[in-house]
């Protein structure tokens, strides 16, 4: 009886391990695990003939390409799929969409440069679990992926790991098509800020994974978006911190907000005299500003300086249009004087214009009546002259000239 159930059991061994007909070359196939492992055996594509009953499909380690659309055809019961480290560059439209129950779909350590836009789409959305960490090629390649998540349909996702792929930034609304996500992690990228939008529609996020990143501070509208997020875990320690005076939003959102931060890992790398010291508790005077209180004293004597000022100039303006007021009417006749001065002047200046520009008055020597000028050392004035001629007196230091003109010569 001992030696039948040794039997059975050995069977039962070798059958769980055995390398079913079916199973493609170079792989193992475990059909009691249902689970199908190609590990480094340069594949250069996805093996075909994986058995039907597979749930969990294991290929890493190979120089496959390409994902094409039909890798996985009949394949209807698998639901974890490991294709890490095989070099793929490529994910063509509908790569996945046979795996109806795919559960997990891990990626990581690949070179992806070329992502469509369908790649990840599965009817029923049906993925909850993408391992996408060392990669994203390049920046196309995160535009590309940016792409496949809002038209994948992945509804049903909760957890997304981005790690490891020198992320910079992260465009607006990448994950506002991932409404369950539950669990994101972005470690290990080069991070230096988030901007408005970043999170939006995540209303189910439980954790978010900052740490290793090159954080040098939070914005307030940074502080805004993360605060959307509500009570969540949010790690953010390992970062380069600068303990200067612009984190000081920083440091009182970590006092303040209702998330699980890690404080303990959240420390100051400069200046060196920080270095090592905890960014939350850290007082004004540490990072070197102006208390709140003294910039609250400075302000009120500044608003006081303004009000008083407005007060002086105020009560000038009155005195001046008092003043005005009572001497009104000195002040009406001295503009009606000046008035008539400035018409006088004009037509005095309008006048001689009219003389100066009259021709006429440029053959006066020519005149009809002809002139004498007789100065005080001329003729006696008794002599008589002629009835046509006139006298002109001119000052006795003054040369005297006699014109004389005849009636008929100037007929």
């Amino acid at each position: 009886m001992c030696f039948l159930v040794l039997r059975v059991f050995l069977g039962f061994l070798l059958c769980a391990q055995c390398q079913c007909s079916e199973c493609p070359l170079g792989c193992e196939c475990f059909s009691v695990t249902r689970t199908v492992k190609c590990v480094s055996t340069d594949l250069l594509t996805v093996p075909e003939k994986i058995p039907g009953y597979s749930r969990n499909v294991i290929i890493k380690g190979n120089n496959i390409h390409q994902i094409g659309p039909h890798a996985f055809t009949e394949l209807e019961n698998v639901t974890n799929i490991i294709l890490s480290n095989n070099r793929i560059t490529e994910m063509a439209s509908h790569s996945f969409s046979a795996l109806l129950y795919l559960r997990f779909l891990d990626l990581s350590g690949n070179t992806l440069a070329l992502i469509h836009p369908e790649a990840l789409s599965i009817p029923g959305s049906p993925l909850q679990e993408l391992n996408l960490s060392r990669s994203l090629q390049n920046y196309t390649a995160l535009t590309d992926l940016t792409t496949a998540l809002r038209w994948g349909g992945l509804g049903g996702l909760l957890h997304l790991d981005l790690s490891g792929n020198n992320l910079a930034l992260l465009p607006p609304g990448m994950f506002s098509h991932l409404p369950n996500l539950q669990q994101l992690l972005l470690t290990n990228n080069s991070l230096v800020a988030v901007y408005s939008g970043t999170f939006s529609g995540m209303n189910h996020l439980q954790v978010l994974d900052l740490t290793h990143n090159d954080f040098r501070t939070f914005r307030d509208d940074a502080l805004q978006e993360i605060e959307k997020l509500g009570n969540i875990r949010i790690l953010l320690g390992d970062n380069p911190y600068t303990c200067s005076c612009e984190i000081r939003e920083f440091v009182s959102w970590l006092n303040e907000s209702r998330a699980q931060v890690d404080v303990e890992a959240v420390r100051c790398t400069s200046p060196s005299k920080l270095s090592g010291t905890q960014v939350r508790g850290l007082g004004i005077q540490a990072i070197g500003c102006v208390g709140p209180d003294q910039a609250e004293v400075a302000d009120l004597s500044l608003q006081t300086s303004y009000v008083f000022l407005g007060l002086v100039l105020g009560f000038v303006g009155m005195v001046f249009l008092f003043v005005l007021y009572l001497n009104r009417k000195d002040m009406k006749k001295w503009i009606i004087d000046m008035r008539d001065a400035c018409q006088d002047v004009l037509e005095g200046y309008h006048y001689r214009f009219e003389i100066d520009s009259d021709p006429r008055l440029g053959h006066i020597q020519a005149g009809n009546v002809g002139c004498r000028v007789q100065g005080h050392l001329g003729s006696a004035p008794s002599q008589e002259l002629p009835n046509d001629t006139c006298i002109l007196k001119v000052p006795a230091d003054t040369q005297v000239k006699q014109v004389t003109a005849s009636s008929t010569m100037l007929r």
